[in-house]
């Protein structure tokens, strides 16, 4: 019989035998433990008989690009490990990723991550429904369940529509290129929105709306966009791309068509509301017109007038009793100022008077006329020329000869020299200085 282990030798033992086995094992994810600061992600791996309790570091999960979430199904890659202080068993994840349609679903999740960030589901970018379309788009299957819930939808919500239908296979190898088509035609059609829809189905059988050129198409529409793809949980990247997303073909249809029973009843709250509105305001229009009707001014118009015309006779009077009283002070005032000023202009010239007197003297005793007034006269040749020699003439010139009150034309019959010119000369001179002394002194 062979030596008994320890249990120590025992898990140490079962540990480098499990280590040693490397498996690929289906499950899905029914408890997930990912905090962060943790080294290692903890999750288990169930199927309907049994439960695995697995481990990934996280720089494995990092390279494998897989966000773990409950329910999903993944395939797992690692070895059997064994924590001997707990005698539990782990499996060690080195690599990990979607089984099946977990796999479809990350692609296009991260289609729909790259499409986002070039801004195709910005809520800015998506545009309102007109509020009572009369001209319908639907781009659908024809022969699909989908076509009959709208239609029967549209029919008794809003009879006024016209519906006009693009009928394109909504699932299968070719589906999207057949969707673009139908929303190209849309375009064309003089629709005023487009309805894309379809009924339930697998997430394989929905595919199609997760192309990335429908979803480029529906971002490039120049109608809004309304879609309405399978059941409630179901959510496409036509849904996140769309103007409008519902929740199913029915409630697409519900969305874009209003209720003309309730558009009646709201019409008639309106037409209500404004008949009392109108009702209110033209009352109140007609008690200010009476209002103003009633008031004085329009009872007597002359009375606009009134206040202006006594104000314009009470300035007349005013300016007709201070116009000659002004008029009587003005005169007063000149003639204050008049005789200040002659009395000034008396005063002014009276230092001026004896001057202007002695100056008048002097010039009388030095005026030509003063001389001849004396006796003396003033003897002037044929050129006017002064005679003051007798050199200066001829026996026979004409001569003429100013006195005090008159002239005389006389003519020279003699010629007589002084017996001493020079004496007279000097004599003469003595006679213009004396004069000028006396000029000087005066």
């Amino acid at each position: 019989m062979a030596q008994p282990l320890s249990v120590s030798e025992a898990l140490a033992l079962a540990k480098s035998s499990l280590e040693q086995i490397a498996v690929t094992i289906v499950g899905e994810v029914s408890e997930l433990s990912d905090k962060p600061g943790y080294k290692a992600i903890y999750f288990t791996l169930t199927d309907a008989a049994a439960a695995l309790p697995c481990l990934m570091w996280r720089n494995v999960q990092q390279r494998t690009g897989v966000e773990l979430r409950r329910g999903m199904l993944v395939e797992a890659t690692g070895v059997f490990s064994l924590y001997a202080a707990k005698g539990r068993m782990n499996f060690d994840v080195k690599a990990l990723r979607l089984a099946g349609e977990g796999e479809l679903r990350l692609k296009v999740a991260q289609r729909a991550k790259r499409l986002e960030a070039e801004g195709l589901m910005d809520p800015a970018r998506k545009r309102s429904l007109p509020t009572c379309p009369t001209r319908i788009a639907l781009v659908t299957s024809p022969r699909g369940k989908a076509i009959h819930d709208v239609l029967r939808t549209l029919r008794r919500r809003w009879p006024l529509a016209e519906v006009l239908v693009a009928g394109v296979p909504v699932e299968g190898a070719g589906a999207a290129e057949h969707l673009v088509r139908g929303l190209e035609a849309a375009q064309e059609s003089g629709a005023e929105l487009v309805l894309l829809v379809r009924g339930g189905g697998s997430y394989e059988d929905l595919m199609p709306f997760n192309d990335e050129g429908l979803a480029r198409a529906i971002a490039a529409s120049r109608l809004p966009v309304v879609t309405g793809i399978g059941h409630e949980p179901d959510n496409s990247i036509a849904d996140m791309v769309a103007d409008v997303r519902a929740s199913t073909p029915t409630a697409a249809a519900e969305r874009v068509a209003p209720n003309h029973e309730e558009l009646a009843l709201s019409l008639a709250h309106t037409g209500t509301s404004l008949t009392r509105l109108l009702t209110a305001t033209l009352a109140r229009a007609e008690a200010t017109v009476t209002r103003l009707r009633n008031r004085p001014l329009f009872a007597d118009p002359q009375g606009l007038f009134r206040t202006a015309e006594l104000n314009l006779e009470s300035a007349a009077l005013r300016l007709r009793q201070s116009l000659p009283a002004r008029v009587r002070q003005d005169a007063r005032t000149v003639a204050t100022l008049h005789a200040r000023l002659a009395l000034l202009g008396t005063r002014l010239l009276e230092p001026y008077r004896t001057v202007v007197h002695m100056g008048a003297a002097r010039l009388e005793g030095l005026s030509p006329l003063a001389v001849l007034a004396r006796g003396y006269s003033v003897t002037y040749n044929q050129k006017g020329h002064i005679i003051n020699t007798v050199d200066a003439v001829d026996l026979d010139e004409r001569i003429r000869v100013r006195l005090a009150d008159g002239s005389l034309e006389c003519t020279i019959d003699e010629l007589r020299r002084t017996a001493d010119a020079a004496d007279a000369a000097d004599a003469a001179a003595a006679a213009l200085t004396a004069r000028d002394e006396e000029s000087n002194h005066a």
